[in-house]
């Protein structure tokens, strides 16, 4: 898994196809996608172009699925996966993760919600998703498994199992210098669990899902100040930090200029001063609280970490 990735989300089916392709003509090889995205058919198709012309093999690429909350039923995790192969026209993923550990009813919408706009949970117990994904890892169609916005406790729950086959091998968490994970990372670490962090560059100002009140990360007055020190931008020095302290970072882009500025991130290094400044910019505060799910008794983010 490259220390840098390039993440889908968001990324209109429209722009995915082109901006895949230029991602990896630059120098990206971890994708990060999901089925909820909806743009994989699009994505693939760009990976299928890119392995054709000659610039990459398949076995250069690193590309993460993830299994959506629609589908943790055990019997869903299977047919999920191959879904999104057939929308890829891969053989096999990377890695495929449970996007959320929030378990909703089965069907066709991604968010089903009752007449009062509640969301409309399901009662999985998620050590079953765990052994469907073994069972695709062991069927290859998934080369690693791993989870995502899981916390502490449900790492836990996974990892302390009856019969565990394989653990996670990663955790990918919403993870920035406002909201730097320092307690769940040093959990992951201890277990040999690579925290992946999403929303590294703070946030597209999204309502629906994103949390407006908080400032924007890159007009940080501390980071433009180590920005401008080392004469690289604010996007850069948060891209940065996360990979000095052991974490895997993904950077969502659509736009082909700052795309290729971020692969410029192991031209430079940051000293122990600019990381004990930016570890001090840390609030705990979300930008995805991903609110809709608050009252399903899965819902991560309650817990410290």
């Amino acid at each position: 898994m490259d220390h840098l990735g390039c993440k889908g989300y968001w990324v209109p089916k429209s722009e995915a196809l082109e901006v895949t392709k230029f991602a990896i003509e630059v120098g990206f090889r971890h994708i990060d996608c999901a089925h909820v995205y909806q743009n994989e058919e699009h994505v693939g198709q760009a990976i299928r172009s890119k392995i054709a012309d000659g610039t990459v093999k398949r076995e250069d690429i690193f590309y993460t699925s993830k299994l959506w909350c629609t589908f943790l039923r055990p019997e869903l995790v299977r047919p999920a996966l191959e879904k999104s192969l057939k929308n890829l026209h891969l053989d096999y993923v990377d890695l495929y993760i449970i996007h959320f550990p929030l378990a909703m009813k089965p069907g066709e919408e991604l968010l089903p919600k009752d007449e009062n706009g509640k969301l409309i949970g399901d009662s999985v117990d998620l050590c079953h998703t765990w052994e469907a994904l073994e069972k695709c890892k062991d069927a290859g169609l998934a080369k690693s498994i791993g989870v995502s916005n899981f916390n502490h406790k449900q790492l836990e729950k996974i990892l302390n199992k009856p019969g565990l086959k394989y653990k996670p091998v990663c955790n990918q968490v919403e993870c920035h210098p406002y909201l730097n994970q320092s307690k769940l990372l040093d959990f992951c670490k201890s277990h040999d669990i690579v925290l992946v962090a999403y929303g590294a560059l703070g946030s597209q100002r999204v309502k629906e899902w994103v949390n407006l009140n908080l400032p924007v990360l890159l007009e940080d007055s501390v980071l433009c100040a180590i920005a401008k020190k080392h004469k690289q931008t604010p996007a850069l020095v948060v891209l940065r930090y996360q990979i000095q302290r052991g974490v895997v970072v993904l950077a969502k882009s659509y736009n082909k200029k700052r795309i290729k500025e971020n692969i410029q991130v192991f031209d430079f290094e940051l000293t122990p001063e600019d990381m004990k400044a930016i570890d001090g910019l840390n609030k705990n505060k979300r930008y995805y609280e991903f609110l809709v799910g608050v009252g399903h008794p899965e819902y991560p983010f309650s817990e410290e970490y």
